[in-house]
């Protein structure tokens, strides 16, 4: 009967992707009700009587509202997929590598979810000052990966410097995408890297 054994790996690929999902619409309808009545107005009970769950569980996927915002997939797979960049590519080269992997397949919803994060981070004063010290935990990573792919010795100064600048020109493409709705994400990213590319060896 071993035939009829379930398959424990798929019932837990199962499980994530129902979890992945349900984390997902929760933070897309939370995005919606701040958009239509505002970030403060907004209580995590009615976010959870929208999706039609428990408000313990909506704290099972989010710590706090201010997470609906600060929180995403896209950071992880950046970083991801930057570790998976041949060797041989420059540091901004392979940050832009895999910019274009990443934001390359992104449909019009999830960039209107990522435009009306950005606006709530920068627009909303507890926000704002929380997405600071998430910026600074984010350089920690791109310095530590960039060490890494560049085989320095830790605490080399250039590396810290060049993981600024790379994340520094990431923030103010997202600015102007924000303040110029007309423009395209993915393509300003990958401009302003370019525009840093030859200013740019560790």
């Amino acid at each position: 009967m071993s035939g009829l054994r379930p398959d424990n790996s798929t019932a837990g690929g199962l499980r994530e992707r129902k979890k992945a999902k349900t984390r997902a619409t929760i933070q897309h309808e939370a995005l919606r009700l701040f958009r239509e009545q505002g970030y403060e107005a907004t209580t995590v009970e009615q976010i959870a009587e929208v999706v039609e769950i428990s408000p313990s569980t909506f704290f099972r996927y989010f710590r706090a509202k201010e997470d609906l915002v600060l929180t995403d997939d896209y950071d992880p797979l950046i970083i991801e997929a930057l570790g998976a960049q041949p060797t041989e590519l420059g540091p901004v080269q392979a940050v832009r590598a895999a910019l274009r992997a990443v934001f390359g397949g992104l449909g019009q919803e999830e960039l209107a979810d990522i435009r009306s994060r950005a606006e709530l981070a920068l627009g909303v004063p507890e926000l704002r000052a929380a997405m600071f010290d998430q910026a600074a935990q984010t350089v920690r990573q791109v310095i530590d990966l960039a060490t890494a792919r560049a085989g320095r010795p830790a605490g080399d100064f250039a590396i810290y410097t060049m993981a600024g600048a790379i994340l520094g020109v990431m923030g103010a493409a997202e600015v102007y995408w924000v303040e110029h709705p007309e423009s395209n994400l993915a393509t300003l990213l990958d401009e302003a890297l370019a525009y840093l590319e030859p200013r740019l060896t560790p």
